[in-house]
Order: C-alpha cells, then structure tokens, then sequence
C-alpha cells in the first residue's frame, strides 16, 4: 500500500477491525519511511452489477454515485456517514442478489425508502432530484402522504 502522504511503498499494520457489519475490514496503517499514519478498507469485490438508466444507457454500478447523491441529499441533516454508509450497504446487498442489472428507478425508489424513514427532510430533497420535480405542486404531491400519516400522529 502505498503511503498517501510521501508515496512510499513500505508500511506497516497497527489495527485491523471488522466494519461495515463484517463485509469489510478497516486497517490502521503506518509508513516506515515518513511515519504518517492513514486508513485502508477491505472490501468484499462483488460482481460487476449494471445499472440501466432511464435512457436505456447501461453503467457500471458505482457505490460512489450513491454516496455523494445521499451525501447532497442529507447536507446539513443530523445523519452521520455510519448511517449513509449502512444505507448503501443495504443496497448493495439487496441489488446483489438480483439479475446483474438493476434499473435506475429501482435504486432510486431503494434508497428514497430508507431516507424515508431516516429524515424526511433528506427523503423530499432526494426525491425532487431523482423524480425531477419541475414546481411545487410536485412537493406538495409527494408530501402528501407524509402529512398525512404526521397529522395522524397529533390527533392520537
């Protein structure tokens, strides 16, 4: 591994633990040259699944996409990278065990039901991406539901 700081091949293992729910491990590493000390992950490579866009255009699926589109969405939202990471995780795992390519709507409509349930907030600023909303009433459309069930909540 090289070193990220002075680019040197010659490192040592300080730490390995188990993360993402034991799909991966996370190495705490030193470099003998510089003495910088940095973090490598070890994860599992899955098939190469593809992702058919609207379009009909087949792409790799990219676990990074994922990330910095959750990432937008939760911007200033009280959710950690642990939960987005758990997100994704679950993902992975429900998309692995289909056929080697999955629609991009499917994702889509994955990942805006776990934002659903972790912050609604996050879960309308994903949707008016991914559902490309053109004006308000395609908000107010899309909350309905979620006032619905938040009006319930107060009469009980």
């Amino acid at each position: 591994m090289r070193c990220p700081s002075c680019h040197q091949d010659n490192d040592r293992v300080i730490d390995s633990r188990s993360c993402d729910d034991g799909a991966g491990i996370r190495r705490r590493r030193e470099c003998q040259f510089c003495g910088k000390r940095f973090t490598t992950y070890e994860r599992i490579e899955r098939t190469a699944q593809k992702v058919i866009k609207r379009d009909g255009l087949r792409e790799p699926f990219d676990r990074m996409k994922l990330k910095k589109g959750l990432e937008r969405a939760c911007w200033k939202r009280p959710i950690s990278d642990a939960q987005l990471e758990e997100i994704i995780i679950e993902v992975e795992n429900e998309i692995e065990n289909m056929d080697n390519e999955v629609e991009s709507q499917h994702l889509g409509e994955m990942l805006m039901a776990r934002l659903r349930d972790l912050d609604q907030v996050a879960f309308v600023r994903f949707a008016s991406v991914y559902r490309q909303f053109q004006d308000v009433k395609d908000f107010v459309e899309e909350l309905k539901p979620m006032l619905g069930k938040y009006n319930n909540r107060i009469k009980k």
